[in-house]
């Protein structure tokens, strides 16, 4: 058991080789490695396995808190428009109520006034007969009220 497991070992070992080796030649990877950064990571591969596991794990819950995030906003900005929508809903109802109201204030107020202009003088004539008369001699001749 002792031989297979040296053999795995070093099978291992010659794709890992192989591995860093392609990816030593990438020129994007050459490009990071080539900054100061790079070679500080390149000297400590214990940091630089740590920072890639910690950027590989994190992915996932900063990937779900962005979403989070969106949906948060997108049903803010729903509820948003739906109690903007309810308001002015509201907001138009009064108007027409009011508006309703004016409207039947100003027509009980027409018909009370033009009852007044209409039964006030027919009550008159009725009431004072003789005002009513002069009046009208008055203004058939008008010329001997000025002279």
């Amino acid at each position: 058991m002792q031989g297979g497991n040296s053999s795995l070992t070093q099978q291992l070992r010659e794709r890992w080789l192989t591995l860093m080796n392609r990816l030593q030649e990438d020129p994007k990877i050459a490009q990071v490695i080539s900054t100061k950064a790079g070679q500080y990571l390149r000297s400590r591969p214990f940091l630089a396995l740590a920072l890639l596991l910690f950027s590989a794990m994190a992915a996932l819950p900063v990937g779900l808190f962005l979403f989070f995030a969106l949906i948060t906003i997108v049903m803010s900005v729903v509820g948003f428009v739906f109690f903007e929508v309810f308001l002015l809903f509201v907001g138009g109802m009064t108007l027409v109520s009011v508006l309703s109201g004016i409207a039947l204030f100003s027509l009980v107020v027409s018909v009370i006034v033009t009852g007044v202009f209409v039964t006030i003088p027919n009550l008159l004539k009725r009431s004072y007969p003789h005002v009513t008369k002069r009046k009208e001699r008055e203004e058939e001749t008008p010329g001997l009220k000025q002279q």
